[in-house]
């Protein structure tokens, strides 16, 4: 475990001024958000939020896979989230080339073939985004009352562009 050491350590400094012990688990603030796994991305501080203000659900692109929604209907409908925002951003990898492309450099990187492997890659970010935000709102377990809007984050900027 001799590789993680630097990351413990770090652990130890963090929880010597932890204050979330005993928290409850819900959104505080009511938000859920999906957005993409790139480290570029701060989910809660782009939207002023703080840890226990939303749940935050990463994954390559910012899609709403069909885990997404488990977790956005469990948060709906246990966790009292009442707004939605389903994030992808520029300069993705996943919205770079092909799904063909995308499986031959990782095949290259891991020196196996990913010919079998679907990666979900993205050919048009604002039509997906329309398409994920609808997969959310027509989903019979996620309210009328939650409210679900797309963005695309600029990574250059920090800004949210709303997708309608």
């Amino acid at each position: 475990m001799a590789d993680f050491d630097d990351l413990l350590a770090a652990n130890r400094e963090f929880a010597e001024h932890f204050a979330l012990g005993g928290f409850d688990g819900v959104a505080h603030a009511g938000v859920a958000m999906v957005t993409c796994m790139d480290s570029r991305i701060d989910p809660l501080g782009m939207i002023g939020l703080s840890p226990g203000d939303a749940k935050i659900l990463r994954n390559p692109g910012g899609r709403v896979t069909d885990q997404a929604l488990v977790a956005l209907v469990l948060g709906v409908n246990l966790l009292d989230v009442e707004r939605i925002l389903v994030v992808e951003h520029t300069r993705c990898a996943m919205a770079a080339g092909s799904e063909d492309e995308l499986r031959r450099r990782l095949g290259a990187s891991a020196g196996v073939d990913a010919s079998w492997m679907t990666l979900g890659t993205i050919g048009d970010q604002k039509a997906t985004i329309r398409g994920d935000v609808e997969k959310v709102v027509s989903h019979p377990l996620i309210g009328d009352h939650v409210t679900v809007g797309g963005f695309l984050y600029d990574v250059e900027t920090g800004l949210l562009h709303p997708v309608d």
